[in-house]
């Protein structure tokens, strides 16, 4: 028995460094980091660079748009899955797109660097919303390629820990960094060098590899699923055009009322402008509901149909030409992603949209309240808070990940994602206990020797400190195991058919927690205080843990029945 686990052990060590020796494993890095400095660079450090320029504060709410790109990204993501560009199609299926997205960004952020924010507003906001919407489609693309890649070698597991890797520490350098290198050189000058390296990755990216040796032509492969819904067993067009008829009035709802928000945004006087956070709170839910939840439904009932053997084609049909033709290519690209989800999982897509909705719930909504939690509540300084989530934070959420890649590896997806969610629920204790003077904290803090390092940092470092910075560095590394197996796992879950618009849908979801929870969850705060919230996460979490133990029960008898015995650490994503 002990040379079974000895022997189990020194397989995953291999796996791992075979996973991390692999080419994919570097780019999937690159990937990351170029994922995640936009984002950086146009909602966190831009505004310091507008407020430095004296622009004023109602005129910098509009830059608040930029969020929408990345809040509503799904609602072209079809358009990753579906659609070539010309003369770049020869990249591969997912390069195609982000490769341009990469060079599109850097050549923005130069050009944003020679204009002058105040003179040039309208210019310089016009460019960030452009750079907005490239850097989401860019993330479409590159979480779509990470499932895409995956093998046996460079598993879904170890691409997505590696992945959020890059991510964090593009935040570290365009976020904290950029403040430095901007104090000492300007904000023209750091963006021009953040856009220099972002047409660096552009170009390195061109030699990042494939799904396969030859990848796949999106559009031959997306022809052949076309010319697949008119054989036999298929659902009669009939009802197929009746199901697309819904989604797309849904769909295009849903596009017409964020392009009216951002029309009226951008043409009324800062007075007049609606409210984006009022908007995100009131319509964010509802279009979720429009593109998410009542397609899903749609699609449910036609797989029902579909596996029951009703409205089918009972031969196959005449190939489709004209309307019928585009018809068909529009049901496959908004309808036939989640009508392969859903009859691939059946009601357990019930089960995971709970957990989709729960697990990352503290994430979601708890970020909007941090700062005023550190600043306001606990009183400590902007160098407090700088030093204790920016630095010693950022640190430890990229520990955290390491160790979530290796559990990945060692124990298996479904076991670390449930200790991680586990440790992400119980460390809100640790925030309830700073919410009534943190002596806890401090306690342990002091006995393991923390306090006395924290003392040793010139200007800022004493008790206190130590006991936020213990408290944050915690969190951020249960948040790191936590996060490491849930990508793995949602990106698990989607078919390679339909990555793109099957993550993109699935991770969307957080949206509708973070909009629905921030409200009440603020009015709970003014109402109740910080440690009866932070009780409440705790429970949230771990009823969010209970959850993946049902979720773990039905993958495991999944795969009994389907007779898969290999072990769960370091396998690939499936190919369907």
């Amino acid at each position: 028995m002990a040379e079974a686990v000895e022997e189990k052990k020194k397989s995953a060590w291999k796996v791992l460094a075979l996973a991390l020796s692999n080419r994919k494993t570097g780019f999937m890095l690159i990937f990351g980091f170029a994922s995640g400095l936009p984002f950086a660079l146009f909602l966190g450090t831009l505004f310091a660079w507008l407020t430095e320029a004296e622009v004023d504060l109602e005129t910098m709410g509009i830059f608040s748009l930029i969020g929408l790109a990345y809040a509503f990204q799904f609602l072209w993501s079809p358009l990753i899955d579906k659609v070539n560009i010309p003369i770049l199609r020869k990249l591969g299926r997912r390069k195609q797109w982000i490769v341009p997205a990469q060079v599109l960004l850097g050549t923005i952020l130069i050009t944003m660097s020679i204009l002058d924010p105040k003179s040039q507003l309208g210019m310089f906001s016009l460019l960030a919303g452009i750079g907005a919407f490239a850097s989401a489609t860019q993330d479409i693309a590159i979480n779509a390629w990470r499932i895409d890649v995956a093998d046996d070698v460079a598993t879904i597991d170890i691409l997505s820990t590696v992945y959020q890797m890059g991510y964090r520490l593009s935040s570290l350098v365009g976020g904290a960094l950029g403040l430095i290198i901007a104090a000492r050189i300007g904000w023209p000058e750091t963006y021009a060098l953040m856009g220099a390296i972002l047409l660096s990755v552009g170009f390195v990216g061109l030699w990042a590899p494939n799904a396969s040796e030859v990848d796949a032509d999106v559009a031959t492969e997306s022809e052949l699923q076309v010319r697949a819904l008119r054989k036999s067993g298929e659902l009669a067009p009939g009802i197929r055009n009746r199901a697309l008829l819904l989604v797309g009035l849904l769909w295009a709802g849903a596009i017409g009322t964020v392009l009216t928000f951002m029309v009226l945004s951008m043409a009324n006087a800062p007075e007049d402008r609606p409210n984006p956070t009022e908007f995100t709170a009131t319509f964010g839910p509802l279009i979720i509901l429009a593109t998410i939840i009542l397609p899903g439904l749609i699609a449910g009932w036609l797989a029902a149909q579909k596996k029951k053997g009703r409205h089918v084609l009972a031969s196959d049909a005449p190939e489709a030409t004209g309307g019928d033709y585009a018809l068909d290519h529009l049901y496959r690209a908004l309808v036939l992603p989640l009508v392969e989800l859903v009859g691939r999982v059946g009601w357990a897509l019930v089960l995971i949209l709970a957990v989709v909705l729960t697990y990352r719930i503290c994430d979601a909504i708890w970020g909007s309240f941090a700062y005023p939690f550190y600043l306001g509540e606990l009183e400590y300084t902007n160098d407090d808070v700088a030093f204790a989530s920016k630095f010693f934070g950022v640190g430890a959420i990229i520990l955290g990940l390491a160790l979530g890649g290796f559990m990945l590896t060692t124990i298996g997806r479904m076991a670390t994602l449930l200790i991680g969610g586990i440790l992400a629920a119980l460390t809100n204790l640790l925030y309830a206990d700073m919410a009534v003077g943190g002596h806890n904290m401090a306690a342990f803090s002091q006995a393991v020797g923390f306090t006395y390092l924290i003392e040793q940092v010139p200007g800022i470092g004493d008790a206190d400190l130590a006991k936020l910075t213990i408290t944050i560095g915690f969190e951020n590394l249960a948040i790191g195991i936590a996060g490491a197996a849930y990508i793995a796992w949602l990106s698990s879950i989607v078919s390679k058919k339909f990555s793109a618009v099957q993550y993109a849908l699935l991770a969307s979801l957080t949206l509708l927690v973070g909009t629905l929870g921030r409200g009440a969850l603020g009015e709970m705060i003014e109402n109740q205080g910080y440690y009866d919230v932070f009780i409440l996460t705790t429970w949230i979490g771990l009823a969010a843990a209970v959850l993946v133990c049902f979720e773990w029960y039905r993958e495991s008898r999944g795969k009994k029945e389907a007779g898969i015995v290999a072990p769960e650490a370091g396998e690939a994503v499936p190919a369907e």
